[in-house]
């Protein structure tokens, strides 16, 4: 059994993205650690071409019965919801002791090791913040916070523990199998709660996980900041590159950079250094043909004179 594995979960619609962060994985994974991509059965056959020795492609619908088919949680897609599942049940299959989620627009910027994710030989690192510059942050308050906050305070509350802190992470966290049988054995068996359930209640993965281990304290908790650099919105972006911070210059701080596809999917498989594909979207498009369809052609001159620095090839790196 492996001390540390990565678990990817993905589909179709992220096959891209998936292009994109395994050549960065193999690139950069000098411990040869194991990844587990796991996907819808129906999506196998277009994974298979990345299935290596360190590589092993797994079908989703063998992992638990609790799987989403047709509802919405919280407005959330299915298949969102069950690669949450995933996260919450890959425990359960024996491969591994602890297990680092990566999300497929997520990618590797430096060499990393089992260094990075294991405190000594048999506990891992549990990443745990705050997240206070988000509170600060206007845009993603408005949008998130709020809500995010009210649902990981319940988290606190059904699992009981008691402290002002909200202590937890994004994604790209690491868990340990002992952390989620004890989670199993101690709080879901006795409260006839599956999978589906606690995402019915909050749908926040780790926020159970991270309140679970801070309340029944299985494994030592050795905190750690978040090991992935990750852009929340658009602004979050564009203000690192406003500031001529560079690859090179996070990956003195992470291993690793997340472009939330969230946000950014409008765009296309948008790298980090292309943020300027933000200048002129599809829509923005759209609505500029329309207006020049409608306009005489000494104001269509003007249009495009104006527009024309933002329209940019831009290269995904």
């Amino acid at each position: 059994m492996h001390k540390i594995a990565i678990l990817l979960p993905s589909y179709m619609g992220d096959i891209q993205y998936v292009e994109r962060l395994i050549p960065s994985y193999k690139k950069h994974n000098v411990n040869k650690i194991p990844l587990y991509l796991v996907v819808p059965q129906k999506d196998k056959v277009v994974f298979e071409k990345f299935i290596d020795d360190d590589i092993t492609l797994l079908n989703e619908e063998a992992f638990t019965d609790d799987m989403v088919h047709d509802n919405s949680i919280f407005g959330i897609r299915p298949g969102y919801i069950n690669q949450e599942i995933i996260k919450l049940s890959f425990w359960e299959k024996g491969l591994c002791e602890n297990y680092f989620c990566v999300d497929s627009d997520g990618v590797f910027i430096r060499d990393f090791h089992v260094s990075d994710f294991m405190y000594d030989e048999n506990t891992p690192y549990t990443i745990l913040v705050e997240d206070n510059e988000l509170v600060v942050e206007p845009e993603y308050y408005k949008q998130y916070w709020s809500e995010r906050k009210k649902l990981i305070r319940l988290i606190q509350e059904k699992v009981g523990l008691n402290d002002k802190r909200m202590l937890t992470c994004h994604g790209f966290a690491i868990l340990s199998c002992k952390v989620f049988e004890s989670f199993n054995t101690k709080f879901m068996k006795p409260n006839n709660l599956n999978y589906k359930d606690l995402l019915n209640i909050a749908p926040y993965e780790f926020s159970w996980y991270n309140m679970w281990l801070q309340k029944d304290k299985t494994i030592k908790i050795e905190f750690r900041e978040p090991i992935f650099k990750y852009f929340h919105t658009k602004n979050h972006h564009l203000e690192y590159l406003r500031k001529g911070i560079t690859l090179q210059d996070i990956s003195r701080g992470y291993m690793g950079i997340v472009i939330n596809s969230n946000y950014s999917r409008e765009y296309g498989v948008v790298s980090y250094e292309g943020g300027d594909i933000y200048d002129f979207s599809m829509k923005e498009m759209m609505l500029l043909s329309f207006k020049i369809i409608r306009s005489p052609f000494r104001k269509v001159k003007k249009i495009l004179r104006r527009i024309m620095p933002k329209l940019r090839v831009n290269v995904i790196r």
